[in-house]
């Protein structure tokens, strides 16, 4: 049972700063201001302390698939969580639309019951030229009557869909998308610079992992890298895993977006936290080797195995990026565009107290969610 607590000593990053020596003090589920006399301290000098990661892009951990029953929904949960993701959206992969549908009822529930934080359509309106992972046989052109079709299905949950929006219906989808308050991201696209624009201005606001599975930038053709990158009203997915980009394309990216514009997610599939081997991905069937998924057949990249707890790592000490920086792209920038920044992605007061304790090397060392110990602090 939530209880509470004081966490003295950290290094605390604050929308505003870091905070040497700060003090994070939690009243059952929520940041408090201030904690009553004779409150439990935990001495954590020594670490940082960051808000609870935000994934806004995932497909499974641990063994399961969001694309299976409530309990693997419940398990990919669980192992995220294991590693610093307290707030995550359930993304689906291409499938049969009644399949889909059917899927998005589900998933709904769990988000109704707070397990996850809403639903995410990846395909199947995307482009076979640039379908990656996903089966080509069920891949559609986005008429917009069937997207709403999903949108009803996942009743009032659907947080974002990814969509080529050059298809035929595409840009009239991203309208419906953008009207109904679920985020219109542009990805497994073939657009030109001009189509891309187009699709912004018609409200698309994501680019589902920028430079993957989309052309790539040209000198007479910038293809939707550029249009992504320069726009203000977009905000870029990265998958820092060091498979998915170089780092110069990471750097790229911050460069010209901006630290407030990017995203890092995971993109996992259900190998993620689980280990090499065979697994599916929707239809299609997926070999992960030394931490790599990639289809059988053909050798696609086929979503990653990475966590957030890796992926802040990575940017921090590979990478060399602020680590204000890499916190607004794990939780405060999701959160912003997710609409759940009122509850999640920041150390507030009146917050949920969702937070993660990291060593000075930045190891995952406690993940705490609504105020209790999902991973037991560590601090040997």
């Amino acid at each position: 049972m939530a209880t509470s607590k004081v966490l003295a000593g950290a290094r605390v990053v604050l929308p505003t700063g870091i905070v040497d020596g700060g003090r994070v003090s939690v009243e059952g589920t929520r940041i408090a201001g201030s904690a009553p006399e004779g409150t439990e301290v935990l001495d954590v000098s020594g670490h940082w302390l960051v808000p609870g990661f935000v994934d806004m892009h995932n497909h499974g951990g641990g063994g399961a698939a969001f694309s299976g029953s409530a309990d693997d929904v419940l398990t990919a949960v669980r192992a995220h969580r294991a590693h610093g993701t307290t707030t995550v959206v359930a993304s689906t992969v291409t499938d049969d639309m009644g399949v889909l549908a059917k899927q998005a009822g589900l998933l709904s529930e769990l988000a109704e019951q707070g397990d996850i934080a809403g639903i995410h359509f990846e395909g199947p309106f995307i482009s076979p030229c640039r379908k990656g992972a996903h089966s080509e046989a069920l891949l559609r052109d986005p008429d917009p009557a069937e997207v709403r079709k999903l949108i009803e299905a996942a009743r009032g949950r659907a947080k974002m869909m990814t969509l080529a929006a050059e298809l035929p219906g595409g840009i009239d989808s991203v309208r419906l998308l953008a009207d109904h308050g679920v985020i219109a991201a542009i990805g497994h696209t073939d657009a030109t610079y001009e189509q891309t624009v187009e699709a912004i201005d018609a409200g698309a606001t994501v680019a589902t992992h920028l430079f993957n599975a989309m052309p790539v930038l040209g000198h007479r053709s910038p293809g939707p890298i550029a249009a992504l990158l320069e726009d203000e009203r977009v905000t870029v997915e990265l998958i820092n895993d060091g498979v998915h980009l170089h780092q110069a394309a990471l750097e790229l990216a911050f460069h010209h977006a901006g630290a407030a514009r990017v995203a890092f997610i995971t993109d996992a599939m259900d190998a993620a936290g689980s280990g090499d081997g065979r697994y599916m991905l929707g239809p299609l069937e997926v070999e992960v080797a030394d931490g790599v998924a990639r289809l059988v057949e053909g050798g696609s990249i086929a979503g990653s195995t990475l966590t957030l707890d890796r992926a802040f790592k990575r940017a921090v000490t590979v990478d060399g990026l602020p680590v204000g920086d890499v916190v607004a792209a794990l939780s405060a920038n999701p959160a912003r565009l997710l609409g759940l920044d009122d509850r999640v992605g920041s150390l507030e007061p009146g917050k949920d107290a969702d937070l993660v304790l990291l060593d000075e090397d930045f190891g995952l060392r406690g993940v705490m969610r609504h105020g209790e110990w999902v991973v037991e602090p560590q601090l040997g």
